[in-house]
């Protein structure tokens, strides 16, 4: 066995050929080893736009303007709810960060209405709620409790499950723009999908 490789050559001919190319592919999968580790570290940790280090009054003003019932756009939640659920045109809007944000009004069958303004990220699959409706003002609210929650961990999820999978997150990519997202609301599903 001669050099630093652990078999032994056939011929002076392969080991001479072996001596040739091993130097530049060494070479080629250190620089590979290396890019890899660099792109893994410097992946930026997810920040929200919206609220990150953000007081209220700076977030209440990227607020979009309370729900009007003349752009509520209801959508199928499944078949499991007595509830009715809408998502108002006007407020949805899709930021650099791949985060879709709209506000939905859940609607009860004797017609008292909750309406929260929320994200969704489409990669994570996990949502998250920025203010609640206060129907009397018509005004919004802190929510209590903001952070991004996973879709699949909480139950009380359901509508939000349905709306990401069929509307706004067609096999878990984000819809392009507002209007892709109204376009899959009015037709019922987004065209990427199938029930």
């Amino acid at each position: 066995m001669t050099g630093n490789h652990w078999f032994t050559f056939s011929s002076p001919h392969c080991e001479a050929m072996y001596q040739k190319f091993n130097k530049p592919v060494n070479a080629a999968l250190h620089l590979i080893l290396i890019l890899s580790i660099t792109a893994c570290a410097s992946q930026n940790k997810f920040f929200d736009t919206l609220d990150y280090n953000k007081d209220w009054e700076a977030i209440q003003s990227n607020l979009p303007a309370y729900p009007q019932p003349e752009n509520l756009l209801e959508f199928d939640a499944g078949p499991a709810t007595s509830l009715r659920y809408f998502i108002d045109a006007k407020s949805i809007s899709v930021d650099e960060k791949r985060v879709i944000r709209y506000s939905i009004v859940i609607q009860s069958q004797q017609g008292a209405n909750n309406v929260s303004y929320e994200g969704l990220r489409c990669e994570t699959r996990e949502r998250k709620r920025y203010a609640t409706g206060n129907n009397d003002t018509r005004s919004w609210a802190r929510a209590t409790t903001s952070e991004w929650q996973p879709l699949e961990a909480v139950a009380q999820l359901r509508a939000q499950r349905e709306l990401a999978k069929y509307y706004f997150c067609p096999r878990g990519l984000v819809v392009g723009s507002p209007k892709e997202a109204v376009r899959a609301l009015k037709a019922g599903m987004h065209p990427m999908v199938t029930r």
